[in-house]
């Protein structure tokens, strides 16, 4: 309802402000800071709670994990910051300032808190009718229903003295109390969210546990012969559980409670402790484990919400901070802890008064503009009495602190004499009182236990024996320095701020080898402390003017937007509105002053250049960039159709309307610039879509192309393949067919007439020898060769004898038929040699014109070739009748065709 829409859209609520904030960070680059202030109990943390969720909702990060972990943030801090006091169930007992950090788009990216002034002192006592830190009662709520109490060596009938009151019912409020187990279980899921570990919270619970046996410890005196005011612990069953707790020795813990070492000239000195200064030293160990642990805890929050580099650098990112600090107190019995609370609103008080007030007017006379002044009331004075050197009061505090001697009496003297103005007084007839005209009205203050709170002094025996432990978070918390603020320093400086808290044994060692570090005796540690702090040692007061100045130094980068929380009565009663407590807060906040100022004045104030290049797109076209003249300024409030503004010798004045109409016209004319880029984008992505779809179409046509050449191509090969084994296997079958058909054939031809073939044969070898003869008389002495066929090779032996008698004969090659697939069969045997010379001869005989073929090569045989016919002639011819027939003129044969075979 409130994203972006005017002030005057809707009623006036918190969530205006934080929206109100985020837009101007994101229009005008610049860092916003929302300071929440009034009386206690008026609703400040409320606030901040709404504020923190609407900018986490404006912000929305992607991620959705950092979101939580900023909204967890609130809630664990007031866990441990926050108390019930005589007017407020849940108020704030320190200075929270938290810092959002955001991208330049307005973005969430991280957080970062700072506190101030953790009222320390609360821990060990309590006021009457207010309570301890409220997460000493959700520990021990939790830990009770868990059954965890003997874990933590906590009592479970008796409570601890730190958070016992009179009427001895806390346990039974502890147990009976729902929203106590409810609220421990919030903060184990804040743990969880954020991102502690499950060892971080046992050592926080720990140390809680630690710090309320420690209020158990008790202290009696005892006397020897030469000491009368020394102290033991006659019970050690809460020393032995702190101790186990915290991780120490027993002994090591009692004897820095009971005892103090003192070095002069070079010599140690123990001393003992009364039973009042060991009581002193308890206490101020509970002060300093849980003012240390709170600020842990705040550092790690730090740590685990960082902004992350990658996503935006830190000079880029904005910020937008908000302070919820501890609103004016008024009590029955004020003390210290009232007096820095008052004086912090005060500082607050100023710091509006000269926003709202000086500034302005100051800008209205030197810039020529005609305003009339509005009077306001000037806290200056009562801050100067608290703040200056070296006579203001918390000077004079300082001073008064360090004398040893000192009592509240003279403090109050000290005062009586060097504060002598109209905002301070001393009743008459009130011993260790004070009373102080506050901007809010008068207050009385109780100097009893000032000085001792403002010293907080820590004895460096305590801190000694707490760097022994074995717990790491605890050695952490005592090993790293404190701030000028008082807060316990991050991790980058823990390294040189400890080596300056060591003792001067492992100070001088540092540089050594680590053995010697890890010789060095626990007990040697105690009976040389020398701690960070030197003689003039800081004190409460000075850690809380630096605060305050580290605190204003935030505040003043980023542009202040003020919330006044009003109380409507002091009840605490629901829907009940108080006419005269109502109009009492709003005179002395000055509400009723801001408001004529408002009226009467120009709240926005702004350099003529920045304001021409900030509103040019109202008057000017986009991509023109005017020059910051007083012309142009005054061309863009006309277009604006803007009244009542006036113009300076360097800044234009706007009343606090004219801002807001001029940012919605602006985001209007922005709207509609960015509507014409996207419509311009859409048809420029439209045509570039186009585009690269026809490329792409084009290149996936080329693709195709090749693929399905390269698949034609394959298939083409593995055609022929396939198409070749085929042939071959055809081939192979077919003539394995032929031959079969031949080899049948010849069998047939075996089965004829022997005598007749052989009659046959002969007379054709007797008729080509005998013409042989006649034909070349030179060869008449040549041996004739016989041959003799595969199918006489199944003569027996007992016919050579009988052929050797007839003649020189040439020895007979047997020649074998082919087998299915196998070669030709090459001539290149003597008797192969031997058997061509003999056929061409009679080849030439017959007047072949073949010419003869060289030796080796194959020639293949057709159906009509005479060498073929003759040499199946000669084939079918007997051995005897070769050697035996000498007639001259053989019988007449008819010619036998042999079969045909097909040169394929």
């Amino acid at each position: 309802m409130y994203h972006g829409m005017k002030r005057s859209s809707n009623s006036p609520h918190i969530f205006a402000t934080a929206d109100a904030a985020y837009q101007s960070m994101v229009t005008l680059s610049k860092d916003q800071c929302i300071i929440i202030s009034g009386e206690s109990g008026a609703g400040k943390t409320e606030s901040a709670h709404l504020i923190v969720q609407h900018l986490t909702f404006l912000g929305k990060a992607n991620n959705r994990t950092l979101r939580e972990k900023i909204l967890q943030v609130n809630p664990l801090v007031e866990a441990f910051g926050n108390a019930c006091t005589a007017i407020n169930d849940n108020s704030s007992r320190f200075g929270k300032y938290l810092e959002m950090k955001f991208t330049p788009t307005g973005a969430v990216m991280g957080a970062k808190i700072s506190e101030y002034l953790l009222e320390k002192s609360r821990v060990i006592k309590q006021a009457m009718g207010e309570k301890n830190f409220h997460i000493f009662y959700y520990i021990y709520a939790g830990l009770y229903h868990q059954d965890s109490l003997k874990k933590y060596r906590l009592p479970n009938k008796t409570a601890p003295r730190y958070i016992d009151c009179v009427n001895g019912k806390v346990i039974q409020d502890i147990i009976s109390s729902k929203l106590y187990k409810e609220q421990f279980d919030a903060i184990q899921d804040c743990f969880r969210i954020i991102g502690f570990t499950e060892e971080e919270v046992n050592s926080v619970y720990r140390i809680l546990a630690a710090i309320l046996n420690t209020g158990n410890i008790e202290f009696t005196s005892t006397t020897s012969q030469h000491q009368s005011d020394k102290s033991e612990v006659p019970n050690s069953e809460a020393l032995d559980n702190a101790a186990t707790l915290l991780s120490i020795g027993s002994e090591e813990l009692q004897e820095a409670l009971t005892s103090h070492c003192v070095v002069t000239r070079g010599e140690t000195i123990i001393r003992t402790n009364t039973v009042d200064k060991a009581t002193d030293v308890r206490d101020a160990m509970s002060k300093a484990l849980y003012g240390r642990l709170f600020s842990w805890i705040v550092n790690r929050i730090n740590a685990l919400l960082q902004p992350d580099t990658n996503i935006c650098a830190a000079e880029s990112g904005m910020n937008v901070g908000i302070l919820d600090i501890f609103g004016f107190e008024n009590f029955k019995k004020n003390s210290f802890e009232q007096l820095c609370i008052n004086i912090a609103n005060e500082q607050i008080q100023f710091y509006f008064n000269q926003h709202i007030f000086a500034l302005e007017q100051m800008e209205y006379q030197s810039e020529g503009v005609d305003a009339s002044l509005v009077e306001y009331e000037d806290n200056r004075p009562i801050l100067d009495m608290f703040l200056q050197k070296p006579m203001g009061l918390l000077s004079l505090l300082d001073e008064e602190s360090r004398f040893p001697q000192a009592t509240d009496q003279t403090l109050v003297d000290k005062f009586q004499d060097n504060l002598r103005n109209k905002y301070f007084w001393t009743p008459k007839r009130v011993e260790l009182c004070f009373g102080i005209q506050h901007y809010a009205g008068k207050v009385l203050y109780n100097v009893s236990g000032f000085l001792e709170k403002n010293r907080d002094t820590l004895p460096a025996d305590i801190v000694v024996v707490l760097r022994t432990s074995e717990n790491k978070l605890l050695q952490q918390l005592f090993s790293s320095p404190l701030t000028k603020t008082g807060n316990l320093a991050t991790s980058r400086a823990r390294v040189t701020a400890a080596s300056r808290s060591l003792p001067p044994q492992l100070n001088s060692g540092r540089n050594k080898s680590p053995k010697y570090l890890l010789k060095v005796d626990t007990m040697e540690m105690m009976r040389h402390p020398e701690e960070t702090t030197n003689m003039r040692r800081q004190t409460v007061a000075s850690y809380f003017r630096y605060s305050l100045m580290d605190l204003l130094s935030k505040m003043v980068v980023g542009t202040p937007h003020f919330v006044r929380c009003i109380k409507p009565n002091d009840d605490r009663q629901a829907l009940r509105f108080s006419k005269e407590r109502v109009m009492v807060q709003l005179r002395y906040t000055g509400i009723l002053e801001t408001v004529n100022i408002r009226r009467q004045g120009y709240s926005h104030r702004i350099l003529i250049n920045e304001f021409v290049h900030r509103y040019y797109y109202l008057a000017f076209r986009a991509h023109q960039m005017p020059e910051g003249s007083r012309e142009n300024a005054i061309f863009i409030l006309q277009r604006a159709k803007l009244d009542n503004w006036v113009l300076g010798q360097t800044k234009v004045f706007l009343k606090y309307y004219h801002v807001e109409q001029l940012n919605l016209m602006l985001r209007e004319v922005i709207a509609w610039v960015v509507l014409m880029q996207a419509y311009t984008k859409g048809w420029l992505g439209a045509r570039r879509y186009r585009r690269e779809r026809e490329k792409r179409h084009k290149g996936a046509i080329v693709i195709q192309s090749a693929w399905r050449g390269y698949v034609v191509r394959q298939n083409l090969k593995l055609t022929k393949r396939e198409r070749k084994q085929a042939a071959v296997q055809i081939q192979s079958a077919y003539r394995g067919y032929r031959v079969r058909k031949v080899n049948k054939q010849s069998r047939q031809w075996n089965g004829q007439d022997t005598s007749e073939r052989r009659s046959s044969t002969n007379q054709i070898l007797e008729e080509k020898v005998g013409h042989k003869e006649t034909v070349s008389t030179d060869n008449r002495s040549s041996e004739v060769p016989v041959l003799k066929t595969d199918r006489q090779n199944g003569r027996k032996e007992r016919d050579r004898p009988a052929l050797s008698k007839q003649g020189p004969l040439v020895k007979q090659h047997h020649r074998s038929p082919r087998r299915r697939g196998q070669q030709p069969k090459l001539l290149n045997s003597p008797e192969d040699s031997l058997y061509y010379n003999h056929l061409n001869r009679s080849l030439d005989y017959q007047g072949s014109k073949r010419k003869p073929r060289k030796l080796g090569q194959i020639k293949l045989l057709d159906s009509e070739d005479e060498y073929y016919q003759l040499l199946s002639t000669v084939e079918s011819i007997s051995e005897e009748e070769v050697l035996s027939s000498t007639s001259p003129s053989p019988p007449s044969v008819p010619p036998i065709v042999p079969p045909t075979i097909s040169s394929r």
